[in-house]
């Protein structure tokens, strides 16, 4: 659901495959004609990490609500206007809800495999290391003043309100 863009290297902008559903933060991979698929068993090399959202039904921002829309005329598509999606590669530091349950008990410095589009502990689909975990799955600070995080209020997400960060090896 959602992409924390802490340091990035490389923004590149691709097209987006027909049909595909993606949510900022998943991972991409590129089909034979070079469009942006999410990464899976039929894709599974790791291209880089979704920085919009491809939808027709929720929004993915941090923190915001998934009925929430930038603009209406959008339906939750943030490639609409040109068909093209930001796809952070070759490295980077970023925080994202977007990983399956079992990252949650890693430490710092694990490797992190992709499944599905997410960030995983198991290399079931055959992506090699995509990544290393830097600060293991806990809350993050909004920047809303409140009580939950170092003064801030916690920043909503998939994942009961639980990101991990990470360092972009792909």
């Amino acid at each position: 659901m959602a992409l924390i863009e802490l340091f990035h290297v490389v923004a590149a902008e691709r097209a987006v495959a027909t049909g595909q559903t993606i949510k900022e933060g998943q991972l991409v991979s590129l089909n034979t004609s070079g469009e942006i698929v999410i990464q899976g068993a039929s894709h599974p090399t790791v291209y880089g990490i979704a920085g919009d959202t491809k939808s027709t039904s929720a929004s993915a921002m941090p923190g915001v609500d998934a009925g929430w829309q930038n603009r209406v005329s959008d339906y939750f598509d943030e490639t609409s206007a040109s068909g093209k999606m930001t796809v952070y590669h070759s490295g980077g530091e970023f925080a994202t809800d977007q990983f399956v349950a079992a990252v949650a008990v890693l430490t710092p410095f694990d490797m992190l495999y992709a499944v599905a589009g997410d960030f995983s502990d198991a290399n079931t689909d055959g992506s090699g290391v995509v990544a290393r975990l830097t600060q293991a799955a806990g809350s993050y600070p909004s920047g809303v003043p409140g009580v939950d995080i170092n003064g801030d209020m916690a920043l909503s997400g998939e994942q009961s309100n639980t990101y991990i960060e990470l360092k972009l090896l792909v």
